[in-house]
């Protein structure tokens, strides 16, 4: 049987639990690889590189893929490359244009009703804002913060920031990246996973999740309100 929660905090990371990124920033780091290698790579591949601790940076990701493959390329050069991607360059338009909010405001507006709602992402200010500004939900969140407010994951210092000086198992967090576990870890914060069977390498990321000490592994956020008093 669940034990059921009542969390007075939620905090949620973005990509891969508000928002299907597999058109956007997957696909950018696909195509940037390929750009600046010259060879084909995987969604597999992505996956394992993702699994690192580190990587929710997807610029320093890549960066580290690329000189995996024997051109060394610096962080501001993959950056430089993928946002060509991401953004769009040369009159084609970016990935972006394939951003897909995935819960509904309807859902937000309902976890609003019972805890106090947040955001601790690895966008930057402008990719969140891009894509948030103008979706009605976006006002139900207290507090956001992006890499450009605080220490990239898995450094806690963002879950510290929304927190201030409350009692962290007060909150939950909800990310879909061994990062965010890390973060919440160190944060004291308890945490539930955002990952659904048949994904690349499941078993061996749902192991580090449980490992890092994950509270639930849960296919989509909305699968949340069964754990909810």
């Amino acid at each position: 049987m669940k034990k059921k929660l009542q969390p007075q905090i939620l905090i949620f990371d973005v990509d891969g639990v508000l928002v299907d990124v597999r058109g956007t920033y997957w696909r950018s780091a696909l195509d940037t690889v390929r750009q600046l290698t010259g060879k084909r790579v995987t969604y597999a591949e992505l996956h394992q590189w993702k699994s690192k601790p580190g990587f929710n940076d997807d610029w320093s990701m890549v960066s580290a893929w690329v000189s995996s493959l024997g051109r060394p390329t610096t962080y501001e050069k993959a950056r430089e490359e993928f946002e060509k991607f991401y953004w769009g360059a040369d009159g084609k338009p970016g990935n972006v244009r394939n951003e897909k909010i995935i819960v509904t405001p309807r859902q937000i507006e309902r976890w609003a009703r019972r805890c106090e709602l947040n955001l601790f992402t690895g966008r930057t200010r402008h990719e969140f804002s891009f894509t948030f500004e103008r979706w009605p939900a976006t006002k139900c969140f207290r507090t956001v913060i992006t890499m450009d407010d605080a220490k990239r994951k898995p450094h806690p210092e963002g879950l510290h920031k929304i927190l201030g000086k409350r009692d962290p198992e007060t909150a939950l967090y909800l990310g879909d990246n061994i990062d965010d576990a890390l973060a919440a870890r160190d944060a004291g914060v308890p945490f539930m996973a955002i990952i659904a069977p048949g994904e690349h390498r499941y078993r061996q990321r749902a192991a580090r999740f449980r490992e890092l000490g994950a509270l639930a592994l849960l296919p989509r956020a909305t699968d949340l309100n069964a754990w909810l008093e």
